[in-house]
């Protein structure tokens, strides 16, 4: 059941999860939803009223395990979700790895561990057992998403070329749920057309220059008039703001690998700082007016706003507004 970075994977068999555990590990929180509902409905298929349930791993001991896979009254067929593997208690670890070890024939077990170190060693083990498959939720790098809208499209039967996803992940942002709703709307539209630059410009494109890398971009030129324009254009517009942000931290990153960089063609320099060929020539021109101590005050100018915008702040407009003028500051310097 593999997961292909850039691409839905492949649907599950009942074969393929029933007796099985299933390890979804990765930051990626979208790729990983989608192989916990891929089994979901591998296991639906197969049996209409199997039950299902979820757990976490902080609240889970072998008796609760026992609890979630045995027989309801219903159906014996389960399928159970145990979320934050990282948090699993120590006492619980041995329990559950010689649950893995044997599973039970009628049971689809997910464990899902959301990245990072903690956790790591329970890992190491789970892969060493027979009846463990793991699934890998890795990130995107910035030169990828086009290649995801393209598989996504192409997953739906339609075609799409490599400008026409570009000019997508443009106008929409990085965010995948909102890039995959986007291919599907395109697809349904247009049944087994070819999707073009001009047919994604006519649905997402409106104001596609006043989207979140517009904002980020202008900012890091230190155009600040221009930012500031932009940004308001995109939080009207209905931009949600976290993307806005998304877009800075790529930006920031970009600059700081740019200016670590040893390649110099553009093709090199393009896979060695992870953004599209055709964004290199701009970042080398941001980068003319940032100093590695510029870089790293912005490092942690993205992260406070970032913060602000996920629950510390109330106001999104301020904090985006305040983010955008802190950048274009530090360039100016």
């Amino acid at each position: 059941m593999p997961a292909p970075r850039s691409a839905a994977p492949r649907a599950p068999s009942a074969t393929d999860v029933l007796g099985r555990v299933t390890l979804v590990t990765g930051k990626e929180e979208f790729f990983g939803e989608r192989t916990v509902a891929a089994v979901r409905g591998a296991v639906r298929a197969h049996d209409a009223e199997a039950e299902v349930s979820e757990a976490a791993a902080a609240e889970l001991s072998l008796a609760t395990l026992g609890e979630l896979s045995a027989p309801s009254l219903f159906s014996s067929t389960r399928c159970v979700v145990v979320r934050k593997l990282e948090d699993l208690p120590e006492e619980s670890v041995a329990g559950l790895l010689g649950y893995c070890a044997a599973p039970a024939e009628d049971v689809a077990l997910v464990l899902v561990h959301s990245g990072g170190q903690k956790g790591s060693g329970v890992l190491t083990k789970l892969r060493k057992l027979g009846p463990v498959t793991e699934v890998k939720s890795a990130e995107l790098k910035a030169s990828e998403y086009p290649s995801f809208v393209i598989n996504e499209a192409r997953s739906m039967g339609a075609r799409m070329d490599q400008q026409a996803a570009t000019t997508l992940v443009q106008a929409v942002g990085q965010d995948l749920r909102s890039l995959s709703a986007a291919a599907h709307q395109l697809t349904n539209d247009f049944p087994g057309e070819t999707l073009t630059e001009e047919r994604v410009k006519r649905y997402f494109g409106g104001r596609a220059e006043a989207k979140s890398f517009a904002v980020a971009d202008a900012a890091f030129s230190g155009r600040r008039l221009e930012a500031l324009e932009e940004l308001r254009w995109a939080l009207d517009g209905g931009t949600p703001a976290v993307l806005i942000t998304s877009a800075f931290a790529g930006g920031v990153r970009g600059l700081a690998r740019f200016k670590g960089a040893r390649s110099r063609s553009e093709g090199d320099l393009a896979r060695e700082i992870g953004v599209p060929p055709w964004k290199v020539r701009s970042v080398r021109e941001q980068a003319r007016g940032w100093s590695s101590a510029a870089l790293g005050e912005a490092v942690r100018a993205v992260a406070r706003a970032d913060a602000d915008i996920k629950g510390a702040a109330s106001d999104a407009s301020y904090t985006m507004e305040r983010l955008v003028l802190t950048i274009t500051e530090l360039r100016e310097r």
